[in-house]
């Protein structure tokens, strides 16, 4: 869960870098607000992946949810944010569910069918 989720922190901060210039040329923020709501958001997202990765993973998990949630809200200065901020909110998800399945997997080992163990199988003809 540590990776899946730091990933998309990462690639949230690139795609947040990468609004700040949408922000000023296309939509006409102010340079000063497009840079500072984009560079303190993508500084965030670094740093709850680092935090994701190492650190305390209940906190990485809230830091995490609530910049998903921050960068949705960017749609009001950049529509496509909405789109992208939603995207990223829906990989956020699936990463801790994913990362979570994968964790209960690992803890639990092999598990039997729905109808019960396996009978062994044969190998050929008895006699």
């Amino acid at each position: 869960m540590r990776r899946l989720c730091a990933t998309v922190l990462i690639m949230e901060a690139i795609v947040i870098g990468l609004s700040i210039p949408v922000a000023i040329t296309v939509e006409h923020a102010s340079r000063t607000a497009a840079g500072t709501v984009g560079g303190v958001l993508a500084v965030a997202a670094v740093l709850l992946a680092i935090l994701a990765a190492r650190g305390p993973l209940r906190l990485a998990l809230a830091g995490g949810s609530l910049l998903q949630a921050l960068v949705v809200a960017t749609g009001a200065i950049v529509t496509a944010m909405y789109v992208l901020g939603a995207i990223f909110a829906v990989l956020w998800v699936i990463g801790i569910w994913l990362g979570r399945s994968a964790e209960q997997a690992a803890r639990t080992g092999p598990q039997e069918t729905r109808s019960g163990p396996r009978a062994p199988r044969s190998t050929g003809p008895t006699s």
